[in-house]
C-alpha cells in the first residue's frame, strides 16, 4: 500500500513535483483539460492512482473537492464500452442530488437510479443507490454486478454509525477483488489503519489525506453585537492564540450574567422569570445577526441551530423583524421555480403543509432545512441556496452531511446539542463538519463561521474545539440473522466465520490485541522487578504479603457486615485469627525491612490485578466478530432456518431461504411472523400498520398512544400475536447473549392504518403529530418493508402488501419518490 499525505513529511515543492510526474497520466490529461480549475495535489494523486489500476481511500476535509475523484473514476468507466461505475451515497437525498448531476453530464439514458423505493434505469452504466441496496445485490448475485468496474463509496465514515455502520463493511468484504473501490471520506484520525484494512481486504489501495481547506477558514465570536476573531492575528502563524481581547470582553459578559442570575436565585423566586434572553446581554438575535452579516457582505450564510423547532422559531423571527433579502427580480425568480417544483401538490394539501408561509420565507431569502419538512420542500431550498436566491437558512445539523449547499458563512447557534438522552457539547469532528460548509470554491476568497457568544462560553474550550483536529473511525459492525443466513448460504459455516473475522471490526480488536499485549509484556517486565524489590531472606515474601492482604479484606468485610449474621460474623472471627496466627508465625514477620517489602508488594499485587484484567481484554477481544456469529447460528439452529447434518455441515432451510432476502431491522421477527402465519387474516390498511410498526422507531415525543384506540378485528390480533413473538425471541437472543431489541412502536399504526385507507393529508397528520417531512419518512421506510414482503412471502400476505404498498405511495408520498 502506498500512503500519500498531503501535507507530509516532503517539503511543498517535492509534493507539487510528485503529483506533476503523477498527472502525466493520458486519461488524467484528457480529464484535466475538461475542468475549469486544475486539480489539487492530493486530487491528482488520488486520480493517477485510479488509472495505475488501484483502489484509494481519500480523507479530506468537506468541500475540498473529493467528489471530483470519484467523478475521474466514473470517466474511466465510461472510456471503456462495455464497464459500469456504481456510486453509493449514505443517504437517499445524497442519492438523488448526485443523480441529477450525473443525467445532466452523461445523459438520462446512461444514469440509474436505485434507493428502495425508486427504481430507475437499474441497467444503466453509471448507477446510484443507498449503500444498502448495493448490499443486498451482493448477497444475490445480482446480474446488474456484471462489468462493474468502479464503486464509490461517498462518505465512508458512515462505517461507524451505530445502526448503519455494519452495511459499509459488508459492502466492502463482498464486492469481487477485480472491482475497485474509491472511498471518500471527512479527516479521521487513523486513515492509515482504515487503509491498512482496505489493503488487506481489497488488495492495493493508495490512501491519500488531505487537511487543507480549499477555501481558508476565518473563525469569529459574536460578542453582543461585535464580531471578533478567535484567534490572535498578531501571533506567529499557526499558534491558534486565543484572541485577547475576546477573552476580556468574555469575562465581562459572564461576569454581567453571573451578577443577574445570582439576584435571579436570591429575593425573586416568587415572581414571574422574564426570558433566557434576558439574562444573555452577549446575545444578538437572529434577525440583528442576519442584518450584520448582510451589512458585512457575508451572506449568504446557513445558521446551525440543533433543533427542528429552532429552526422554524428562527426563520419567523427574522421575517417578523421585517428582513427582506431579495429583490423584485429575484422574488420573481424563486416564483417561478417554486411555482415548477410544486405544482403537482394537492390545493388542499397547500394549507397543513405551511406551503404559503414558507414561499413568503422564500421570497423573502429566508427558509429553514431540517428533516421535518416535506422531502420536495428540502429540495427546493437547496436549490434556491445554490442559485444565491436564498441568503439565510436556518438549519439542524443533517444538513452538513454532504449535501450540496455551500454558504460564504457558517452561524453556530450553541456548542451543544441534545443527543436523545442529554445536552452535551459538539465534538471536533462535528465542529469541523459544521464549518466545512463556510467557503465557496470559485466564489470567496475565504469561508467563515461565526459562534454566537452564551453565558459560560469559554474562549479556550472554543479554540481547542476550532483547532485542527480529527476524530477515529471505529467499526460498528455486528453479525445479524440475514448477514448469518447469506453468508452460510455462499460460504459455508466454517468459512462465514474466517469471513467475519477480515472485518474491520475484528482488524481493529486483533491491533487493540497488539498493544494490550505489548502492555502486557512491558507490565510482567515491571512485576518481575517489583518480585526482586520484595525478596526477603528470610523467606516467602509473595506468599507473606498475600496473607497481609487477606488479613485486611476480613478486617473489611468484619466492618461492613451485617450484624444479625451470626454464622458468618463467627466464621470471620475464626479466619481472623487463623490468618494473625500464620502472620505472627511466618518468617518474614520479623524481617526488619518487612514493611519497605510490603510496599513494594503493594505495587506488586496492583500492577498482578492490572494484567490479569488485560489478559482476560485479550481473551474477550480475539474472535470477537466470530462468537456472535456463534450465537446468532444457535438461534437459527434452534428455530429452524438453519440445518445441521451429522458431519457438522450447516445448509439453509426453505425458511432460511425467505430469511435470505429480508433486509429489515427485525429480519428474524418477520420471517418468523411469516412462517407462523400471523398476517395472514389482514388487510392492506392492517398490513401497512403493522408494517409500519415494524419499522418506526420514535422520538422520546413521538410514538404514544393507548391500543385501545388501534384498529379492532384481525389487527389487534395479529398485533397480539407479534407481540407476544417478540417477546419470546428476545428472550432467547438474551439467553444467548445477543443484545435484544426494543418492542414494537404503535405509535403511527393508526395514522398509516388511516392513510391506507384514502385519509385526508390533515387527518391522519393530525392523527400522527408528526412533521410532514417525517411522515414521509417512516412510510417510505413501510413501503421500503411491504415490498420485500411482497416479493419473499407467499400469498395472502404476498398480495395484500402490494395492495397496500400501492395504498400508502400516494399524495406528498409518490410526490417525494425522489427523496
Amino acid at each position: 500500500m502506498t500512503s500519500l499525505q498531503t501535507p507530509a513529511e516532503p517539503t511543498p515543492a517535492e509534493r507539487f513535483a510528485a503529483a506533476r510526474d503523477r498527472a502525466s497520466r493520458p486519461r488524467l490529461s484528457a480529464f484535466r483539460a475538461g475542468l475549469r480549475f486544475d486539480l489539487d495535489p492530493f486530487q491528482i494523486a488520488a486520480c493517477a492512482s485510479l488509472e495505475d489500476g488501484n483502489s484509494v481511500l481519500v480523507a479530506a476535509p468537506t468541500g475540498a473537492g473529493k467528489t471530483l475523484i470519484a467523478e475521474f473514476a466514473i470517466y474511466l468507466a465510461m472510456k471503456q464500452s462495455t464497464k459500469k461505475v456504481f456510486y453509493t451515497a449514505p443517504m437517499k437525498a445524497l442519492s438523488n442530488q448526485k443523480f441529477q448531476e450525473l443525467v445532466a453530464e452523461y445523459g438520462a439514458d446512461e444514469v440509474g437510479l436505485l434507493t428502495g423505493d425508486t427504481n430507475v434505469n437499474p441497467q444503466a452504466r453509471i448507477v446510484v443507490m443507498t449503500t444498502e441496496v448495493l448490499r443486498n445485490m451482493l448477497y444475490a448475485d445480482s446480474d446488474l454486478l456484471t462489468n462493474l468496474a468502479f464503486v464509490v463509496l461517498d462518505e465512508v465514515h458512515f462505517l461507524a454509525d451505530r445502526f448503519r455502520g455494519a452495511v459499509w463493511e459488508e459492502v466492502i468484504i463482498h464486492l469481487p477483488q477485480n472491482v475497485r473501490m474509491v472511498s471518500l471520506s471527512a479527516t479521521v484520525s487513523n486513515a492509515e489503519e482504515f487503509g491498512d484494512w482496505l489493503q488487506a481486504v481489497r488488495g492495493e489501495t493508495d490512501v491519500i489525506v488531505s487537511e487543507e481547506r480549499p477555501v481558508p477558514l476565518e473563525q469569529h465570536v459574536l460578542v453582543k453585537s461585535k464580531m471578533l476573531d478567535l484567534f490572535d492575528s498578531a501571533g506567529a502563524a499557526g499558534t491558534h492564540r486565543v484572541n485577547p481581547e475576546l477573552v476580556r470582553l468574555a469575562q465581562g459578559a459572564g461576569r454581567g450574567v453571573t451578577d443577574r442570575q445570582g439576584d435571579r436565585r436570591g429575593g425573586n423566586r416568587g415572581r414571574s422569570q422574564p426570558p433566557r434572553s434576558t439574562f444573555e446581554p452577549g446575545r444578538m438575535d437572529r434577525a440583528e445577526i442576519v442584518r450584520l452579516l448582510g451589512g458585512k457582505h457575508l451572506l449568504p450564510a446557513i445558521f446551525f441551530i440543533f433543533s427542528r423547532v429552532g429552526c422554524d422559531q428562527a426563520v419567523n423571527q427574522v421575517l417578523r423583524a421585517g428582513v427582506r433579502l431579495t429583490d423584485a427580480a429575484e422574488r420573481a425568480e424563486i416564483r417561478a421555480i417554486v411555482d415548477e417544483r410544486c405544482r403537482t401538490l394537492l390545493d388542499e394539501d397547500l394549507g397543513v403543509l405551511g406551503y404559503f408561509e414558507w414561499l413568503d420565507g422564500l421570497e423573502r431569502g429566508v427558509a429553514a432545512h431540517h428533516a421535518g419538512m416535506l422531502p420536495a420542500f428540502k429540495e427546493v431550498v437547496e436549490e434556491l441556496f445554490q442559485k444565491k436566491l436564498v441568503k439565510a437558512v436556518f438549519a439542524t445539523e443533517t444538513l452538513a452531511l454532504g449535501i450540496n449547499m455551500p454558504a460564504r458563512t457558517v452561524v453556530l447557534d450553541k456548542l451543544e446539542k441534545f443527543n436523545g438522552e442529554a445536552r452535551v457539547p459538539i465534538t471536533p469532528g462535528e465542529y469541523t463538519q459544521l464549518t466545512g460548509r463556510a467557503g465557496r470554491r470559485g466564489i470567496d476568497v475565504e469561508g467563515h463561521s461565526v459562534i454566537q457568544w452564551a453565558s459560560g462560553l469559554d474562549p479556550q474550550t472554543v479554540a481547542s474545539l476550532a483547532s485542527r483536529r480529527t476524530y477515529p473511525l471505529n467499526s460498528s459492525f455486528k453479525p445479524t440473522y440475514n448477514m448469518a443466513v447469506n453468508l452460510i448460504d455462499q460460504f459455508g459455516r466454517d468459512r462465514t466465520r474466517t469471513v467475519l473475522e477480515s472485518s474491520f471490526a475484528q482488524f481493529q480488536a486483533d491491533r487493540a490485541v497488539v498493544d494490550m499485549a505489548r502492555a502486557v509484556r512491558q507490565q510482567e517486565e515491571s512485576l518481575t522487578g517489583f518480585a526482586a524489590s520484595m525478596v526477603c531472606h528470610l523467606g516467602d515474601f509473595t506468599e507473606y504479603s498475600a496473607i497481609r492482604r487477606r488479613l485486611t479484606e476480613v478486617e473489611r468485610e468484619t466492618l461492613t457486615g451485617e450484624t444479625g449474621a451470626r454464622a458468618a460474623k463467627e466464621r470471620r472471627q475464626r479466619e481472623l485469627a487463623s490468618l494473625r496466627k500464620r502472620l505472627r508465625a511466618h518468617p518474614c514477620h520479623n524481617c526488619p525491612e518487612r514493611e519497605s517489602h510490603a510496599r513494594w508488594a503493594q505495587r506488586w499485587w496492583k500492577l498482578r490485578r492490572e494484567t490479569d484484567a488485560l489478559t482476560k481484554q485479550i481473551t474477550t477481544r480475539t474472535g470477537a466478530v466470530a462468537r456472535v456469529f456463534d450465537r446468532v447460528t444457535e438461534v437459527l439452529l434452534g428455530y429452524g432456518y438453519l440445518l445441521e447434518d451429522q458431519a457438522g455441515a450447516v445448509t439453509l432451510s426453505e425458511s432460511g431461504l425467505i430469511l435470505r432476502r429480508i433486509y429489515a431491522d427485525r429480519d428474524l421477527l418477520v420471517a418468523e411472523s411469516l412462517r407462523r402465519g400471523l398476517w395472514n387474516d389482514l388487510d392492506p390498511a392492517g398490513l401497512a400498520a403493522m408494517a409500519c410498526a415494524l419499522v418506526f422507531e420514535p422520538r422520546r415525543e413521538e410514538g404514544l398512544i393507548d391500543e385501545r384506540y388501534l384498529p379492532r378485528g384481525p389487527f389487534r390480533a395479529a398485533l397480539h400475536d407479534t407481540q407476544e413473538l417478540w417477546s419470546r425471541l428476545d428472550d432467547l437472543e438474551r439467553d444467548h447473549q445477543l443484545p435484544g431489541s426494543n418492542p414494537l412502536a404503535v405509535g403511527l399504526s393508526l395514522a398509516m392504518w388511516k392513510w391506507a385507507r384514502d385519509g385526508s393529508l390533515i387527518d391522519v397528520l393530525d392523527e400522527a403529530e408528526m412533521a410532514a417531512g417525517d411522515f414521509v419518512r417512516w412510510t417510505k421506510q413501510t413501503i421500503d418493508l411491504l415490498d420485500q414482503l411482497s416479493v419473499v412471502a407467499d400469498a395472502p400476505v404476498g398480495t395484500t402488501a402490494r395492495i397496500a404498498l400501492d395504498a400508502i405511495r400516494r399524495g406528498i408520498v409518490a410526490y417525494s419518490s425522489f427523496a
